[in-house]
């Protein structure tokens, strides 16, 4: 019977096998779980710890008050001017500012004297008696006697330490807190503070008044002293100058107003001659053309009217007698003088209108002269009197300027009076809730403290663990160990025949000893890429425990006879290899094909899924139903992983076929073939894919034997075999966790044969 003997360590040239990145995820757990002692020791430690602190300490409670800062300045103490303008809004400055004026010491010591904390032992050190060390510490000079203090002084810092005023949020309240061991003490505290807050502002506002009212009554009688001289200046240099204004609403000197007088009756003299001038020109241009009776002087004269009508009648005879009477006649004689006459008299009259009309455009000319003479004069005494008028004002102005400043002052001190009582101008700032007797203590919170001091201990431990190892190990190797030791401590190991053969090869079962006596074998080790020959392997192991499945989630699996192969040692060894994923991934190799299921990769497969999760795929050959989708189509991204996954009737194996879509897409999308193995390592515990022989195998192992956690060759060739040596090899190049060799089928069916010549291992040109 042939063997495969071990090869030769390669020495250069290859990459070395791949180790473990550091300390995985998937080993934290079985890590914790090896040191629970050391976690759960010292978590237990400190959980009793803190349940005994929180039970010894003394309870400290707390007292809040909250006050608002708003201006409160009643309505008779501001002005209408102040009533009128919108108050200055309180800034977030405003706000802090006034934090830090209720944490002074000023008020501080106002709430000691208050709250008599001063002998208090919780708050002054020097109530009680000095103890000996700190006699001995005083008497060499390092610690001071606390009685050469203030007695305030002494209580200054655990009262600031007890004390905190913080605002709520971004708003104008503030909350003021007050701790201390007596619960009545704690709220009596907040309330004093904010009471000795809120009488401070007060007080510095009835000051800021009374200050002011005092200041501006010192200044008002000297202010009054210096208007009234100004005002006796201005009305002296007025009369000396002949300034003297008149009492109307005007105001102006006497010397302006006289020339504005003159000027209104020089203008209304101007006009009435012209309107004279005017009349008498238009008259006796009337009278030239015949038109006298049209004056309206002369028309409305009753005497011209008579004669207007006389006139007339006069025309209407001549009209008549003319009809019959020639001019000549006596009759048309008379009536012609007679209307010549009368026109005569019209004429007079219009005449005498103009004489008096002429004489009194003459008085209006001579009033125009004497007002125009008057005007001039006046106008020189106006113009000597403008350099005395500036100076006037000068001193008017100055005289308006001391008496606007005494209004002002009159009107500050007003204000001032009104303010200048105690209620009559409150705080800006009131208590809106006072501080209550609190009945349940701030510190210490018993279930909070023990539950975070616990849970941070637990973490601490799990933490110092880990880190133990990791700065132990930093390679992760003795890490790997441990944990497959662990594996090995928790699993049973299988039990072992003396007729079995050792690993890698799969012997046949004791039903076969007369194979086994004829054809002996010796051990034959396994080879791993660029490592030497290992030492004899230890009893097989089984999977980490939490990788098998609940016995409710895989059918049981139908009764079989005795599988013709011994597979606990290849499980061993394949379950001692490192994992690239959640689960192990496998690659079985087959250089003969497969005659019904008495293969390596069937026997493997039913051994694995009775323990966990296993998926078997087809990576190359027919499939069992051409319709199906299978691998190649989901690596094409033509299928889904629930349409190519096929249980297997009476088992709890899953099954993905080689698929529909041609195999160069396997070669086409390499990084896509990686992914969708590392997916179904994720799934499943066991992925044990398998490559048949035929065309191209070797093209596809290179690319897909990186993918495996181990890859199996199943051959029966002897160790000097050349196509056996290419194939692993390739393996081998390709990255492979690690290269065994085992049988494909039973000593009993096995025959020296050579490989058919199109089934031959060559590796591939590329």
């Amino acid at each position: 019977m042939s063997r495969i003997t071990p090869r030769a360590p390669v020495t250069a040239g290859r990459p070395q096998a791949r180790r473990s990145d550091g300390l995985s995820l998937a080993q934290v757990p079985h890590l914790l779980r090896r040191s629970w002692v050391w976690i759960a020791v010292p978590t237990l430690a400190v959980a009793l710890a803190a349940g005994t602190f929180v039970q010894v300490v003394s309870p400290r409670y707390t007292g809040e008050a909250k006050l608002i800062l708003e201006s409160r300045d009643p309505a008779f103490a501001r002005t209408a001017q102040e009533r009128t303008d919108q108050a200055t809004p309180i800034d977030e400055q405003a706000v802090a500012s006034q934090v830090q004026v209720m944490m002074s010491r000023d008020l501080a010591r106002e709430a000691i004297r208050r709250l008599k904390l001063v002998g208090n032992p919780e708050f002054d050190p020097g109530a009680g008696s000095i103890g000996p060390v700190q006699r001995v510490l005083m008497m060499l000079g390092i610690g001071k006697n606390p009685l050469d203090r203030p007695a305030e002084d002494r209580v200054l810092d655990a009262y600031f330490e007890r004390l905190l005023v913080y605002p709520a949020g971004k708003s104008r309240i503030l909350s003021v807190e007050f701790r201390s061991k007596d619960a009545a003490l704690a709220a009596e505290g907040a309330n004093a503070v904010a009471e000795l807050y809120i009488t401070s502002l007060e007080a510095a506002k009835v000051d800021t008044a009374r200050y002011a009212s005092t200041w501006l009554g010192g200044n008002i009688e000297s202010l009054r002293k210096r208007v009234a001289e100004a005002e006796a200046k201005v009305e002296a240099f007025r009369a000396r100058n002949g300034l003297v204004g008149s009492s109307g609403a005007t105001g102006q000197p006497l010397n302006a107003q006289q020339l504005g007088e003159l000027s209104t009756q020089l203008s209304q003299a101007r006009i009435m001659r012209a309107d004279l001038t005017g009349r008498v020109k238009a008259i006796k241009e009337m009278i030239k053309d015949g038109r006298a009776f049209e004056i309206p002087d002369v028309a409305n004269n009753e005497l011209i009217r008579r004669t207007v009508e006389n006139r007339i009648t006069v025309r209407a005879q001549l009209a008549l007698e003319s009809r019959t009477l020639l001019p000549g006649h006596p009759r048309i004689k008379e009536l012609t003088a007679q209307l010549n006459d009368l026109d005569q008299q019209i004429k007079a009259a219009a005449e005498r209108v103009v004489r008096t009309l002429d004489n009194d455009s003459k008085i209006a000319a001579a009033r125009v002269e004497s007002l125009q003479a008057a005007v001039d004069g006046q106008q020189d005494v106006v113009v000597k009197g403008n350099s005395s008028e500036i100076q006037l004002r000068a001193l008017e102005r100055e005289a308006k300027v001391q008496r606007e400043q005494l209004e002002s002052y009159l009107s500050r001190y007003r204000e001032a009076a009104a303010r200048d009582a105690e209620s009559a101008t409150p705080a800006d700032a009131r208590i809106i809730s006072r501080a209550v007797t609190p009945e349940v203590p701030s510190f210490p919170k018993k279930l909070p403290i023990v539950a975070f001091a616990t849970l941070l201990a637990l973490m601490f431990s799990a933490g110092a663990i880990l880190a133990r190892h990791l700065l132990a190990d930093p390679d992760g190797t003795g890490r790997e160990a441990d944990v497959e030791a662990d594996l090995r401590d928790e699993a049973p190991a299988p039990v072992m025949h003396r007729d079995r053969f050792a690993f890698p090869e799969a012997a046949p079962p004791s039903r076969w000893p007369a194979a086994a006596e004829a054809e002996p074998m010796a051990p034959a080790a396994g080879i791993v890429a660029n490592e030497p020959v290992p030492a004899p392997i230890p009893a097989p192991v089984s999977a980490p425990a939490e990788a098998v499945p609940a016995a409710a989630e895989i059918p049981p699996v139908r009764a079989a006879e005795p599988a013709p192969f011994d597979l606990d040692p290849l499980i061993a060894r394949l379950e001692a290899a490192p994992r690239l994923g959640q689960g192990r991934t496998v690659l079985v190799v087959e250089t003969h094909p497969a005659e019904g299921d008495d293969g390596l990769v069937d026997a493997l497969t039913a051994k694995l899924c009775t323990r966990r999760t296993t998926l078997r795929v087809d990576l190359n050959g027919a499939v069992t139903d051409s319709d199906d989708p299978g691998f190649s189509d989901l690596v094409a991204g033509e299928a889904a992983f629930l349409d190519v996954i096929q249980a297997v009737k009476g088992s709890a194996l899953h099954r993905i076929g080689a698929g529909l879509c041609d195999e160069e897409v396997l070669f086409e999308e390499p990084q896509a073939l990686a992914i969708t193995l590392d997916a179904m390592a994720e799934a499943y515990d066991w992925v044990v894919c398998r490559l048949r022989p035929a065309a191209g195998t070797v093209d596809l192992l290179a690319i897909v034997a990186g993918c495996m956690d181990s890859v199996v060759i199943a051959s029966n060739a002897g160790a000097d075999d050349p196509d056996l040596g290419e194939l692993f090899a390739v393996a081998e190049d390709a990255g492979a966790g690690q290269v065994l060799v085992a049988q494909d089928r039973p000593a009993a069916m096995r025959a020296p044969r050579r490989m058919p010549e199109p089934m031959q291992l060559r590796l591939s040109a590329a």
